[in-house]
């Protein structure tokens, strides 16, 4: 077998061409939506963290200044996703990204997670050194800086909102199958995005929900009863980011990814054996797979590869193949 890699299906080639030296560009179908919208977000947020610091300072608010800051790490985590898609983009075709830079997007998921689950434990901290010191609230400012950072939050998440990838991927085979591949597809780096956008509304719901019931009944400890809920909510948010970003950068392949099995179906009705498979996701709705497979009669590796075109979310197959010994 040749050093350039004859046998690979390339999906943005027109019927499979393969020129001596092919692309590994595998970056997600939305890529230069979410980094255009990820800029306006943080845009958005920070425009947003200045006034409050600003305003908290000039009217002497802690609320403001406290919720201010509270935005700069959201905004930070932004910062990750934002880098992370213009470093992928403008790297895309560095050959010494072997694979591509497709799973850069989850690298910065998975920082971002870490970060998300940092900031669950500053607001569990704060709660809990609220609920030993109660602090006297300013009911009417507070609830106005929640219901205003809620608004900036909802519009941030309806930016950030993937609508891509819920069409998923069906496509048929010869004999009338369909595939639908779930997380493939998926861009964590615009739902880590998402996510700090969601803890933040969330926040800020749960906040107005405690103020405007404190300023009602006098509980100004259902305040820091409500920091707790969120927290908590926001470390099992950051917990499946890490879990999931952390499987693809691993390269493990999820139980409901039927993928393996395709490969092994489509091989199978050619009569071949495969004797060793490798699956693994290169980004966001791309997946590399080495197949080794053993024949009676064996075939080029090409006509192997040409049947597994058929699996859309295969972009890069590497095929050996062996005569059975007799």
């Amino acid at each position: 077998m040749s050093d350039h890699h004859p046998h690979d299906i390339h999906h943005d080639h027109p019927h499979h061409a393969l020129p001596a030296q092919h692309e590994h560009v595998f970056l997600g179908e939305g890529h230069a939506r979410n980094e255009k919208r990820t800029w306006i977000v943080i845009a958005v947020t920070a425009t947003m963290m200045v006034i409050e610091i600003v305003a908290g300072n000039v009217y002497g608010s802690m609320a403001l200044v406290a919720d201010g800051w509270h935005m700069s790490t959201h905004a930070a985590a932004m910062l990750i996703a934002a880098l992370a898609y213009f470093y992928a983009r403008r790297h895309a075709r560095n050959p010494r990204f072997t694979f591509g830079t497709g799973k850069l997007g989850d690298l910065a998921g998975f920082t971002s997670a870490i970060v998300l689950a940092m900031i669950a434990l500053l607001i569990a901290w704060e709660s809990f050194m609220r609920l030993r010191a109660p602090v006297s609230i300013n009911f009417r400012e507070a609830i106005l800086i929640a219901v205003i950072g809620l608004a900036v939050n909802l519009v941030c998440a309806w930016l950030l909102k993937d609508d891509h990838h819920h069409h998923g991927h069906s496509h048929g085979h010869d004999h009338g199958h369909h595939h639908h591949h779930d997380d493939g597809g998926k861009d964590q780096n615009l739902r880590a995005a998402y996510l700090h956008v969601l803890a933040d509304a969330f926040t800020s719901v749960l906040a107005i929900l405690a103020l405007t019931l404190g300023s009602l009944y006098g509980w100004s400890w259902l305040d820091p009863v409500m920091g707790i809920v969120g927290s908590l909510v926001i470390a099992n948010w950051s917990w499946s980011l890490i879990r999931d970003t952390g499987a693809t950068l691993l390269d493990y392949v999820p139980e409901d990814e039927d993928l393996p099995e395709e490969i092994r179906e489509i091989v199978a009705r050619e009569g071949a054996e495969i004797v060793d498979l490798h699956v693994w996701q290169l980004g966001p709705g791309h997946h590399g797979a080495i197949v080794s497979l053993l024949a009676d009669h064996p075939k080029a590796p090409s006509y192997y590869r040409e049947k597994l075109a058929a699996i859309h979310d295969l972009s890069h197959v590497t095929v050996e193949v062996e005569a059975r010994a007799a």
